[in-house]
C-alpha cells in the first residue's frame, strides 16, 4: 500500500487561506496522486494473484500526468515479468481523465479560438496545451461530423426551408465571405430537423442543385413545400430534382428565424 503523503491539516490550512483546490499547486493534487498510486498498487496485487506463472513486484517507473486537479509525477508499479499494465493509467496515457478533452471540445464547439482555449485550460487546471494537442482532440470530431453529413434522411418532408447564410471568416490572414447552405426540414411528426450544412464561396442556383442532389441521394424522395428566397434559377433547380414540390418564396429573416428553434 502506498505510504500516506497527503497532509490533511496542511490542506485545511491552505483552504482557510483561500488557496485553489485545483489547478497549478492545487490543494487536492497530492491527494489525487496518492489515491491513483494506491489504486494501481491494488491492480498489481490482483494481477500477481491471478497469474499461475511465478511473478513479483519490480519497483516502479515515473510518469508525468496531467489531471484536472493539476500536474504531478506518478509512480507506476511494475512486475518482473513485464505483463502488468494498469487500467487506471494505461501506456502512453498522459491525462488522468477525459475531462480536459471534453472541456476543449466544448470550448471549440462554441467557436472559441485556440489561443483562448489554451488560456482557459491553463487558468482552470494549470496545464499548458499546445495547438497541436488541441488539433488532435478536435480532430476526433471529424468522423462524427462526416457520419452526420452522410446519414440517411426520411423519405418525405412536408416543409423544407433552404437558405444560404453568409459569414465573414478569417482565412490565410484575411477576412473573406463564405456561404453556408442551410437546409431545415419539418418532418412528418411535426419536428424540425437540420438536414444539412454545405460550405461554398458564394450562393448560386448551380450549387443549390448539387445540394438538392445530395439530399435525394441520402433518401429524401419528396418535399411538399420548399421555402426559398428570390435567388434567380433557384425554383428551376428544385424542380429538376423534386418536380412536384410547391415553391414558396419567403423573406430571408423568416427562414433564419425558423433556424433558431431547431
Amino acid at each position: 500500500m502506498t505510504k500516506p503523503t497527503f497532509d490533511m491539516d496542511a490542506a485545511l490550512q491552505a483552504l482557510r487561506e483561500g488557496k485553489d483546490l485545483t489547478g497549478k499547486d492545487g490543494i487536492l493534487t497530492p491527494l489525487i496522486k496518492q489515491l491513483t498510486e494506491a489504486a494501481m498498487q491494488a491492480e498489481l496485487d490482483e494481477h500477481l494473484a491471478d497469474k499461475k506463472q511465478p511473478n513479483r513486484k519490480n519497483g516502479s517507473t515515473s510518469k508525468s500526468v496531467k489531471s484536472p486537479a493539476g500536474n504531478f509525477e506518478l509512480s507506476i508499479p511494475r512486475d518482473r515479468a513485464g505483463s502488468f499494465e494498469p487500467q487506471l493509467v494505461k501506456k502512453h496515457q498522459t491525462h488522468l481523465t477525459d475531462e480536459l478533452e471534453r472541456k476543449i471540445l466544448a470550448l471549440f464547439s462554441l467557436g472559441t479560438s485556440y489561443q483562448d482555449i489554451r488560456m482557459h485550460i491553463e487558468e482552470l487546471y494549470g496545464i499548458h496545451v499546445s495547438n497541436g494537442t488541441i488539433n488532435v482532440v478536435t480532430d476526433k470530431l471529424l468522423p462524427e461530423l462526416q457520419a452526420w453529413r452522410e446519414r440517411q434522411l426520411d423519405a418525405v418532408y412536408p416543409i423544407v426551408w433552404l437558405d444560404a447564410i453568409h459569414y465573414k471568416i478569417k482565412e490565410n490572414g484575411r477576412f473573406i465571405t463564405k456561404a453556408v447552405y442551410t437546409i431545415l426540414g419539418l418532418n412528418v411528426e411535426g419536428k424540425k430537423e437540420l438536414l444539412g450544412l454545405y460550405l461554398s464561396e458564394s450562393e448560386g442556383a448551380h450549387h443549390w442543385l448539387s445540394v438538392l442532389t445530395d439530399l435525394h441521394n441520402r433518401g429524401v424522395q419528396d418535399i411538399l413545400i420548399a421555402c426559398v428566397d428570390g435567388l434567380k434559377g433557384f425554383p428551376e433547380a428544385i424542380e429538376s430534382i423534386y418536380p412536384k414540390t410547391e415553391i414558396q418564396h419567403c423573406i430571408i429573416h423568416q427562414i433564419r428565424h425558423s433556424m433558431k428553434y431547431v
